[in-house]
């Protein structure tokens, strides 16, 4: 597996994560744009359940940047505390407690003295909920009723109409299901959420510039031809994706008649993303192995006729919720949780660990093949073919 190196986003970065996230931008689409594999930007905005962080603000109490820069000049022209505290306006106890802090006059600089006030600053704030308890207990039982946040809002605005403090927004309900850290509400609750999202979205997601909705031009397994059907002649796939932790992906694709597995690495789930390295590896196959290819109806083939154009390889969909349309590749999913169990983040593998997985997938023998290996079912079809 390759190590990827971790580099933390700049605040400049951090700003633009969370205004394209705002925008409704995809994961993928975010990740493409700063430049960074998926699970970076996974990671941090499952941190803060997918809503926006406050933006920080300084007391109109503490030293700017400025009035450190005048202390440093100070303590490199040798003026006493006295006669820095005057020339920036503050108390010599304030300059003698800021310089004492930062490692005296000897070490004292004014970036690093304001980067570390900024960091000394980030106090958790009390959630509202973890001050009343009784509030808590009860919004826990309404979400367990399956009462939405904005439900249990209102409800409680009528229940305790003279009692302030038995007042919540559905706002700071879902604040404290999607931050966890706050310890309030258990994470179990979410799935009582009627979206069971683990975090929270952008109203402008589902809107235009989002591949959402019906795929355009999608042909129906129906009108997949009847050689697909009876396994006879190589060269017809069936893909998917399976899904691990942290938003991470890997594209599936086995062949109908010999059960041969291919497994792709994605960098997400957007369409752009899944079409362009199927394609790279199908492009790979000979002729005669790109037949046809059948899919459910998840919107990262929505490129589907980009993928026909650069693979000659006719795409099928099956119908709403029918994955056994699509047996052999949900059988074969359920192999590869051997190799990949629920919860991996399977964005650590790399293409040739993947191949190497595939290998041994494909070279065990199969009882529906009359335990032939599906590597060499392909390999013998393909020599009778050509």
């Amino acid at each position: 597996m390759g190590q990827r190196e971790r580099r933390r986003l700049s605040a400049g970065q951090k700003t633009e994560l969370w205004n394209r996230w705002k925008n409704g931008q995809s994961l993928s689409e975010i990740g493409a744009a700063l430049g960074r594999h998926l699970s970076s930007i996974f990671g941090v905005v499952a941190r803060e359940g997918g809503i926006v962080p406050a933006e920080r603000q300084r007391s109109s109490l503490a030293l700017t940047l400025l009035e450190r820069e005048e202390i440093s000049r100070g303590i490199v022209a040798g003026a006493s505390m006295g006669q820095i505290a005057a020339a920036i306006g503050r108390s010599r106890s304030s300059v003698c407690r800021e310089i004492a802090r930062n490692g005296g006059r000897a070490r004292y600089r004014a970036a690093e003295a304001e980067s570390q006030a900024w960091d000394r600053a980030r106090r958790p704030k009390s959630c509202f909920l973890a001050r009343n308890g009784r509030l808590q207990r009860i919004v826990a039982s309404k979400l367990q009723l399956n009462w939405s946040p904005e439900q249990i809002s209102g409800w409680l605005k009528t229940q305790f109409a003279d009692d302030g403090a038995m007042r919540i927004s559905h706002e700071t309900i879902y604040r404290s299901l999607f931050l966890q850290a706050r310890g309030v509400l258990k994470r179990e609750l979410i799935g009582h959420l009627r979206s069971r999202r683990v975090m929270r979205h952008s109203k402008k997601a589902s809107k235009k510039g989002q591949a959402r909705g019906q795929i355009v031009d999608a042909i129906s397994i129906s009108e997949r031809p009847a050689e697909v059907e009876d396994r006879a002649i190589p060269g017809h796939w069936e893909g998917d994706l399976i899904t691990g932790s942290k938003n991470s992906h890997i594209a599936t694709l086995v062949e109908r008649h010999s059960r041969f597995t291919m497994l792709v690495k994605v960098d997400g789930k957007d369409t752009f993303s899944v079409v362009s390295a199927l394609a790279k590896q199908v492009q790979k196959l000979p002729a005669v192995l790109r037949r046809s290819l059948t899919w459910d109806r998840g919107l990262e083939l929505a490129q589907h006729k980009e993928f026909t154009v650069a693979t000659d390889v006719k795409v099928y969909f099956c119908d709403p919720q029918s994955p056994w349309q699509r047996g052999t590749n949900e059988n074969t999913n359920g192999l590869l949780r051997q190799y990949f169990p629920k919860g991996t983040e399977l964005s650590q593998y790399s293409q040739s660990h993947l191949n190497k997985i595939a290998l041994l997938l494909n070279q065990r023998p199969r009882k529906t093949l009359g335990f032939q290996t599906p590597a060499f079912k392909l390999q013998s079809s393909v020599a009778l073919t050509s």
